[in-house]
């Protein structure tokens, strides 16, 4: 048959209804086997996880330590007289550790040096410890969630250290005061929002005889 003849034989067909599923169903059976209608089959897209690694979590930087260095007692608070009354009755902190004579001071996210307002409390804390010299404080380091367990530690310690060595500064006996870190492991608020994190960023007083 030739080319013209060809086209003109196709064109009738197109014109018959009948004929027109059938040419698209053989269409569609070329196109199975791999023909296609004018275009060549693409190869199937094959996505592996062979390979592919994942980033390690960045681990939270180790704050430096605390510098070991000799704390100078100074003049806010001076030494009581012998003589000068003192007071031997006073409570000390609840069986949870907490309601002590001794308010917490709070610190910044990821921070260990103290605020103004910091400061102050413990300048209060000083005359008070000079006032009832039979009291002994451990002072607790603590922090927030964020973090991990090693880094919240370390930044505990020197939350506590940088409040225990202003209260030597202030003129309280060292040896009544010991430190610890409990970085993240003892929230007092268990919530994790802003409000929460912020009162967990403590220095606690906890107030022994």
């Amino acid at each position: 048959m030739k080319e013209g003849e060809s086209v003109e034989t196709l064109k009738r067909m197109l014109r018959t209804p009948r004929l027109v599923p059938l040419l698209l169903l053989a269409c569609v059976a070329t196109i199975a086997f791999g023909a296609g209608c004018g275009g060549k089959k693409r190869p199937p897209a094959v996505t592996t996880d062979a390979g592919r690694t994942s980033a390690p979590a960045r681990p939270s930087p180790t704050p430096p330590p605390w510098p070991d260095v000799p704390v100078d007692a100074g003049p806010d608070v001076q030494p009581m007289r012998e003589d000068a009354a003192r007071s031997e009755d006073f409570s000390v902190n609840d069986a949870t550790g907490e309601g002590g004579p001794l308010a917490d001071v709070y610190f910044d996210y990821d921070q260990a040096r103290l605020a103004d307002a910091a400061r102050a409390i413990i300048e209060k804390h000083a005359l008070w410890l000079q006032n009832h010299r039979s009291a002994k404080v451990a002072i607790e380091g603590h922090c927030d969630e964020r973090g991990t367990v090693d880094y919240n530690l370390a930044l505990g310690e020197q939350r506590a250290r940088a409040t225990r060595d202003y209260l030597v500064s202030l003129g309280v006996a060292g040896d009544r005061l010991t430190t610890v870190s409990y970085g993240k492991e003892r929230p007092l608020d268990p919530a994790s929002n802003e409000a929460a994190w912020a009162k967990n960023r403590r220095a606690h007083f906890l107030v022994t005889r």
